[in-house]
This record gives C-alpha cells, sequence and structure tokens, in this order.
C-alpha cells in the first residue's frame, strides 16, 4: 500500500526521489519522507500529509547527494504523524529504513529491544523495529546486517535500507509486498511499482519472495534467503509512461472511465483467433484437465470480488460448473474444501493484493489448478499462477477502479465461454451470439459516454445526500455491489447494496420518505420483477435512479430518473451498466469537493492483511 522509492547514482538523488513518489500517489497515503546521504552523514525529512508538504519543507534546504530512499505512508500502526512517518532510523541514525508491510511480531521485537538493548523508540510504528534490527547487527557490512533483522522478523515486508557507514550502497529485501528494480546508465533504483521508474529506466528486475538485493551505481546484485547470488532476466517495460498521464481531463479516474472502450476492445479482440473463436494466450486448461474439475472458486477482495460475481453467473450459466466466491481475507481462515479437482481463479487489478496472494497459496498447497487474471505483468499472483489471464486495462492510476473492473468482466466472460467449448455444452449459435453481443459493447460504450453530461445533471441533484440504496435482481446484482462501493470510495456516502428480492426480509424497515434507491433493471427476464421492488420501495417515499435498457420504458412509471444503457444482451449488460454508475459517483465526489483519484484511508495495492 505504502510507495517505496530508492536511488543511487550520480545525479540529484532527491529530486530523482520525490519525482519518484509522485507516481506512486495512486496507492494511497497520509505522509512522505525522504532520507539522504549527506557530507557523512543521514539527513532525514518526514511530515504527515501530502507530498507537496514534504516539497514544501525542503525547498529551501540543497540536498547534494546521490543515494537515498523515500516513502510515502499509509498507517496501519500508529496515527499519521511527523514521527509515525518513514524513513526510520537506528539510535543514533547511522542507518535509515523505508518499509511497506507488516512486522507481525513487532510487539515481542520491541519488548526484546527495548528491555535487552535499552533501545529508544521514537515513534509507535511496527517498521521502527526494522531500523533497530538492523543497527544492532551492523558491523560494517549492511547486506549481512539486513540478512540478520530478516531472520528475526514475521510478517510482510518490502525493506530499503542504507548506511552512513556505506554510501555507495543500498541494500533492499522483499518478503510478500512487491519490490522492483530498475537499471539504468550509472545509476539504479528500487521501487514498489513500475511507474515510478518509467521517467528514468526501462529495464527492470522483478524481485521474488525472500530476495535480498544489492545496489550500487554501477551493478545490482540479487540473493536467495541463503545468501546465494541469483541470476534474473530483465523485464522490459513497453507501455508509455504518458498512460499514467491525466490527458486533459480533471482527474485519473474520468480519464480511466472514458479509457474503458479500448480497454474492453483490447481485452476482447487479442483473446479471438482468425475464425472468431477465443484463443486464451496463458491458459494451457485442456478438455481433459476441465473434466477433472468438479469446482470453481473465484477468490478476491473489493472491486475485484464483484467481478467474480459476475464470473461465478458467467461460468455457471454458460459452462455449467459449479462456483463458489469468495471474499480472500476470509477464505484461507475457514479451511475451505479445495482439492486437485478444484480450480482457482485469483482476480487482483495489481497482482500483489496480499489476502488474494495468501489464499492463492493456501489452495495451491492443497492441490488446486490456479488461474489469475491480473493488469500487471509480472506481479506475484501471475507469477505464482499455473495460467494466466492478463487484461489489458493499461496503467490504471485512480484509487477506485475503473476500467480494471470492466476488463476483468470480459476475462470472466471469456473464461466462461472457453470452458463451455471445451466442454461441449454450449451451442455453436449460442457461443457466436454472446461474442457478438460482447464485441458490440465498446462502440456502445462510446456512444453512452458522449452522453455522459445528463448524469453530471442528476449528480447535482443527489450530491448533498449522505445515504443511499442499491438494488437489483441477477447478473444486477454483483453490479450493485460495485456501483454501491464506487460511492462510498470516492464520495464518502454511505451507500448499501443488496438484491432486490431481499428487501421485503428486513432492510426495506430503512426505506424512509426521499430515501436514494438506485435500481438496476437490465435483465430482461426479471424486469418485471424489478418494477414491482421499484414500487415497494417507491410505496414507501423512495426517490429512485432507475438504470434500464433504451428499449424499456415502463421504468419511467416508477422512477423519478431513469439513466439508459445501450440495448444489449441480458449476459452483457453488466458491461453496460456499470459506467453510468462509475460516473454518477465521480460527479457527485466531485460536487462535494472530494479528493477523489486519492480517497482518504485508501489505497491502490493493499499489500496488508
Amino acid at each position: 500500500m505504502c510507495g517505496i522509492v530508492g536511488y543511487i547514482g550520480n545525479e540529484n538523488a532527491c529530486d530523482i526521489i520525490i519525482d519518484g513518489l509522485k507516481k506512486l500517489e495512486y496507492r494511497g497515503y497520509d505522509s512522505a519522507g525522504i532520507a539522504l546521504y549527506k557530507e557523512g552523514k543521514i539527513q532525514v525529512r518526514k511530515y504527515k500529509g501530502r507530498i507537496a508538504n514534504l516539497e514544501e519543507h525542503l525547498k529551501n534546504e540543497v540536498f547534494d547527494s546521490h543515494v537515498g530512499i523515500g516513502h510515502t505512508r499509509w498507517a496501519t500502526h500508529g496515527a499519521p504523524s511527523d514521527e509515525n512517518a518513514h524513513p526510520h532510523t537506528n539510535g543514533d541514525s547511522t542507518i535509515a529504513i523505508v518499509h511497506n508491510g507488516i512486522i507481525e511480531n513487532f510487539v515481542k521485537l520491541r519488548e526484546w529491544l527495548e528491555t535487552e538493548h535499552q533501545v529508544t523508540f521514537r515513534s509507535e510504528t511496527d517498521s521502527e523495529v526494522i531500523a533497530h534490527l538492523i543497527g544492532l547487527y551492523y558491523e560494517g557490512d549492511l547486506l549481512e546486517a539486513v540478512y540478520k533483522a530478516t531472520e528475526k522478523m514475521e510478517g510482510a515486508y518490502a525493506i530499503g535500507a542504507i548506511a552512513a557507514a556505506e554510501p555507495d550502497r543500498i541494500v533492499a529485501v522483499r518478503k510478500d509486498s512487491p519490490l522492483v528494480v530498475g537499471l539504468g546508465e550509472d545509476c539504479n533504483f528500487i521501487a514498489s511499482d513500475i511507474p515510478a521508474l518509467l521517467k528514468h529506466v526501462r529495464k527492470i528486475y522483478l524481485i521474488e519472495n525472500n530476495e535480498t538485493v544489492l545496489l550500487t551505481k554501477d551493478q545490482v546484485k540479487i540473493f536467495d534467503q541463503n545468501r546465494k547470488e541469483v541470476k534474473r532476466e530483465v523485464f522490459h517495460v513497453t507501455w508509455d509512461a504518458d498512460a499514467a498521464e491525466k490527458e486533459g481531463y480533471d482527474h485519473f479516474m474520468l480519464k480511466e472511465i472514458h479509457e474503458q472502450p479500448k480497454g474492453i476492445y483490447e481485452t476482447l479482440t487479442r483473446r479471438l483467433d482468425e475464425s472468431g473463436k477465443i484463443a486464451l494466450d496463458g491458459i494451457s486448461l485442456s478438455k481433459e484437465d476441465l473434466d477433472r474439475i468438479d469446482k470453481v472458486y473465484i477468490v478476491a477482495c473489493g472491486t475485484a470480488y464483484h467481478a467474480g460475481l459476475v464470473g461465478k453467473y458467467a461460468i455457471e450459466k454458460f459452462a455449467h460448473i459449479p462456483v463458489e466466491v469468495d471474499i480472500a481475507s476470509e477464505f484461507r481462515y475457514r479451511d475451505p474444501f479445495v482439492n486437485d479437482r478444484t480450480l482457482f481463479i485469483a482476480v487482483s487489478q495489481s497482482g500483489e493484493t496480499l489476502d488474494t496472494l495468501a489464499a492463492l497459496r493456501e489452495a495451491k498447497k492443497k492441490g488446486a489448478r490456479i488461474l489469475s487474471v491480473v493488469n500487471v505483468v509480472g506481479s506475484s499472483v501471475a507469477r505464482e499462477s499455473d495460467d494466466v489471464f492478463y487484461t489489458w486495462a493499461g496503467p490504471e492510476i485512480a484509487v477506485a477502479s475503473t476500467k480494471a473492473y470492466t476488463t476483468q468482466l470480459v476475462c470472466m466472460y471469456l473464461i466462461a465461454l472457453y470452458m463451455a467449448q471445451l466442454k461441449g455444452v454450449i451451442a455453436q449459435e449460442e457461443y457466436r451470439r454472446i461474442l457478438e453481443e460482447l464485441k458490440a459493447v465498446p462502440d456502445k460504450l462510446r456512444e453512452f459516454l458522449k452522453k455522459e453530461k445528463s448524469i453530471e445533471e442528476l449528480a447535482k441533484k443527489q450530491y448533498k445526500r449522505e445515504s443511499a440504496f442499491f438494488i437489483g435482481r441477477g447478473a444486477d446484482v454483483g453490479i450493485s455491489y460495485e456501483g454501491s462501493l464506487k460511492l462510498k470510495e470516492v464520495s464518502y456516502i454511505n451507500s448499501f447494496a443488496i438484491a432486490a428480492g431481499e428487501l421485503k426480509h428486513g432492510t426495506i424497515a430503512l426505506i424512509e420518505q426521499d430515501t436514494l434507491v438506485v435500481a438496476l433493471a437490465t435483465q430482461d427476464q426479471l424486469y418485471d420483477k424489478m418494477l414491482s421492488n421499484i414500487q415497494e420501495v417507491k410505496a414507501r417515499g423512495a426517490y429512485v435512479i432507475g438504470i434500464a435498457k433504451a428499449s424499456n420504458r415502463e421504468i419511467e412509471k416508477q422512477a423519478n430518473d431513469v439513466i439508459y444503457i445501450p440495448d444489449c444482451a441480458d449476459e452483457v449488460a453488466p458491461l453496460l451498466a456499470v459506467v453510468p454508475l462509475q460516473l454518477l459517483a465521480y460527479y457527485i465526489a466531485k460536487l462535494r469537493g472530494c479528493d477523489i483519484d486519492k480517497p482518504k484511508n485508501l489505497a491502490k495495492s493493499v499489500t496488508v492483511e
């Protein structure tokens, strides 16, 4: 969740690190800091708030330094404050570290350091323990001290460390938190994610679990946990750094909403062969493999979990395989029934979501086959999977996911149709019909986005509300959950989603005069039942915004306002229905003055449990 950047070379380390940290702001943070080697000492500057606050404090200082580490923190242990911000140092400030993750045994380590070694702590964080441990074991070799310190630690971490006595090196280590190394000319970098480095390098080392890295300006060495050097292939980044810029949009979120037609098109067409049939690169499932599968688990968090709900609908409908969708943070703690006849589908935008990664490893230990749907090439989830289905969303910067979600939906449809075709349980006419419907979505979405002004006008009528309900049936239930999440993520409105048929089983007690209800009614076979559910809430005074297909106008008699999506098959309606909900959340948040791309308390890549 936090952002790490480190640099060693011949240029001004301060400017390079600050610039890199800005490229990681999408990960979410509440403080920022930097540690630089200068005139035989390590100089640390760290402050609560945005990077701009750090820059303001630095503007009157000159740091002629060529090595340093920087950090953006998302609070886990200790409230956001200057003291709890990173980097942290040991007692005499000869060692500085930055840390992403959680040290699970930090209380025990802290007590041991305080009682046995008279260490005085200056923060409430678990991370400060790392600096003191490295300082305790330091005898002139930073690499060796880091090894000894990590042997004491339990939990997840990506760590960058520098020492005043060794200004020509950075040491970094990774366990369950993302870490990459950038390879430059007479310089090298560490970072939590590739965008931090693209201004400077295109050659990357993807660091694996339990690996330690030694960087000088001239070389990079990677070692395993047994201190043996590891050879690593260079990963060449091919996507354009400009993709991470706003390109004239007010916010990344709005830009990424408008990039969805392209993302859907790319994700779809790259998986169709010359005859128009689905050919999934990266997936080697054969008919024999599939015949052995008697259950599918789709496991994910947040928005990816909502994509999994639509995936369940698609796989069960087309491939006739039972599917269970589970929240990753709960999956491994309930001893799920998983064996070598289980297909485990992990869904993660970043491919670094720690809960999803932990659930994946648990399923793998029990013999399950692992298929991942991820957006980031070379991410941990991708590397630890048997089969990988990459979305083609491109870099997603806004914390609230939009284009990653819709491309995940496309992946789910393609996986479902691919399975159905392998099993021989779908008629060719039906197979072709759904594919044609999917191919039509990008153009329909482009046309819909031309009318977004009407949704902005609708937002002007609703942005002062403090609560909302989302309801739907069938495939619309998962979209209701996602629409509700988008609203609460970016506007901070207390939002709740429920299957419309469940309203009368308790929740309808909360509906009163002028309660806002967003009702999705895009499923033709359930349309009449949704109209009845709308009548139920209207009878209790609700203000209803309906979402329906363009040809289904009866909803106007029930809803106060209606947003129409282009006509389409029920099966693909989720791809179109979610977009007005994204736009509604965006414009409401904008009118409320919210920090849309970086909502409070949230992070893009959740790398702690």
